[in-house]
């Protein structure tokens, strides 16, 4: 949701393909694109994915809400595929979400989904940005918010004597690169929502299974990579490929990275 030169990633073709793989792992662990409790069944749905970069969320659940409006909100659109190629019922519009919600925008969604602003936002930002969001639903619309909670990050491997070293320092990295990449707030974001007004608020947890774990586990060690070629630290950029092949060869061994994975539902009253 950052500007292209303000964003930790890099918006390129292996960017986008984690993305969308990390979406449709994401719907594999919880069982589901729209939480259940969201109704679906009303006509002339309007609904909203914001943060939306390669549109998969929007592009996935268009399937089974071909009447609704979709619309996708980001600042930069380079990770979206072509307009001509969207379906007739989805839209892009470019909206930082840390800016104020245009008038026409107030109080006119169903449904909102936002997911994977771990990295994106700075903790004192997250207040703020859940208001914003409230101001966009109707009266009875429903906010899903899915984050991956960082605090819970464990390292296991599939034996004792498998080493996680490299992994640990890999990662060790991110959190003095940028204070984003060291989210604090997701474990509170259902209170964050309660204090904003939502009712119904729920928080639904997932830990996942061993196999998934690993499969989620390799397509984040894709991040490394990615900000290695976008940090102007050339430390930083230096330290990362001198590791990455290391926490590579543990993970062929049988270390991953894994951690809690939250989907927050709301709804405004």
């Amino acid at each position: 949701m950052a500007a292209t030169a303000d964003y930790v990633f890099t918006r390129d073709f292996l960017d986008n393909n984690r993305i969308n793989l990390m979406h449709f792992l994401w719907t594999k662990l919880f069982g589901y694109i729209v939480h259940p409790k969201i109704p679906t069944e009303a006509a002339n749905l309007r609904v909203a994915d914001v943060g939306t970069g390669t549109g998969i969320w929007l592009l996935d659940v268009q399937s089974s809400l071909k009447e609704a409006q979709l619309d996708g909100y980001d600042i930069s659109f380079d990770a979206a595929p072509p307009s001509e190629t969207l379906p007739s019922g989805v839209k892009f519009r470019q909206w930082d979400v840390r800016e104020d919600v245009p008038d026409d925008l107030k109080g006119v969604y169903d449904i909102i989904n936002v997911r994977f602003f771990a990295f994106v936002l700075l903790n004192d930002e997250i207040p703020r940005v859940v208001a914003r969001l409230f101001s966009l639903l109707k009266p009875g619309g429903y906010l899903q918010w899915g984050e991956p909670d960082l605090e819970s990050l464990r390292f296991d491997t599939t034996t004792p004597e498998v080493k996680t070293d490299n992994l640990r320092a890999l990662f060790g990295l991110l959190s003095v690169q940028d204070p984003r990449l060291k989210p604090t707030w997701i474990d509170r974001l259902d209170n964050l929502f309660t204090e904003t007004g939502f009712v119904e608020v729920e928080r639904v947890t997932r830990d996942a299974p061993p196999h998934l774990a690993f499969i989620f586990h390799e397509a984040g060690l894709m991040i490394h990579d990615l900000i290695a070629r976008k940090t102007k630290n050339e430390h930083m950029a230096a330290e990362l490929k001198r590791l990455l092949p290391a926490a590579v060869e543990e993970t062929r061994q049988g270390a991953y990275i894994t951690s809690l994975r939250y989907l927050v539902v709301g709804k405004k009253p």
